[in-house]
């Protein structure tokens, strides 16, 4: 019996719906079909009275979905994706993401499509779209603390009403360079058109291996976004005295102390993404972030009487 799994965003009543109408739907074709929520891939935040909160990255995945799922189906905003994507990653599931939210940036179709969808996922008919994820670790001394999978982005930032940060930022073998800033984001392309964008770093299409850092208010008109090889682990040394903040993907982190350092490489594990049609990149972007769209013309100059 094939196997599939549905992963919904349980705070939306929509999703709850679908999510149950969607299984009925798979069990009636002869699909054995696992239910989960995204609350399982948001592994919470810290507390000061408890600084780590560690969850191995191999120990998210709901139970009954492993290797032998055909795919998932994910319902809810690019919040239940990214986590989505935490829980499955490991296990190499497909996962068709269906958007529920508002935005939806990493969503590939509307509800209002997924019954079309369905007969093609059935059936097979589609491409799979593989996007790189970090691997983000908090090591204090020789103790791995904390670890999480990463598809959009890292960042290290200071606390409400403290000073301006200093990191020591090491990218592969090359010279450690000194950045003073508010903060300090490492993305992949995925997440380029996330924080990253906002705090000034280029959009990077998909399928480029790289990895980007762009540093958050800099105190140097000589500190600017990099974009470097991917395949070249990055360690962050916060080179301040009071302890920093580090959230992944929006929905995940912990706190990091002086005495520690952050370890960001390309994580083994890959996001797949069901593709019901070519991947066109570009037209995402006009469509979500309005970028290229045409020129509207200028008014046609009136001689005055």
């Amino acid at each position: 019996m094939p196997k599939a799994g549905i992963i919904y965003n349980d705070i939306k009543p929509i999703a709850c719906r679908t999510a149950e109408d969607l299984r009925d739907k798979l069990v009636s074709y002869g699909w054995d079909v696992h239910l989960a929520t995204g609350m399982g891939g948001i592994l919470g935040y810290s507390k000061p009275n408890r600084p780590l909160c560690h969850t191995p990255i191999n120990s998210l995945a709901p139970p009954g979905f492993d290797d032998e799922m055909a795919f998932a189906i994910v319902l809810g905003g690019d919040g239940t994706v990214l986590a989505a994507f935490r829980q499955v990653a490991p296990w190499g599931i497909p996962l068709l993401t269906i958007n529920t939210g508002h935005m939806g940036f990493l969503t590939e179709l509307y509800l209002s499509q997924l019954s079309q969808a369905l007969e093609r996922l059935i059936a097979s008919d589609y491409e799979v779209e593989e996007r790189a994820m970090m691997a983000v670790q908090l090591y204090r001394q020789d103790l791995l603390c904390w670890e999480a999978l990463c598809l959009n982005e890292m960042v290290l930032h200071r606390e409400p009403l403290t000073s301006m940060c200093h990191f020591e930022v090491e990218v592969g073998r090359h010279a450690p360079v000194d950045i003073a800033a508010d903060g300090i984001i490492i993305s992949t392309p995925t997440g380029s058109t996330a924080y990253g964008l906002s705090a000034g770093g280029p959009v990077i299409t998909p399928n480029v291996p790289v990895l980007q850092l762009v540093p958050i208010c800099p105190h140097s008109l000589a500190s600017r976004a990099l974009i470097f090889a991917d395949s070249e682990p990055v360690t962050i040394f916060p080179a301040n005295p009071t302890r920093l903040v580090m959230v992944v993907d929006g929905n995940a982190g912990c706190y990091v102390l002086p005495e520690d350092r952050v370890r960001i490489q390309r994580s083994p594990y890959s996001a797949k993404f069901i593709r019901l049609k070519t991947p066109e990149f570009f037209h995402l972007l006009r469509e979500k972030l309005g970028w290229g769209l045409p020129h509207v013309a200028k008014p046609t100059s009136v001689e005055l009487p």
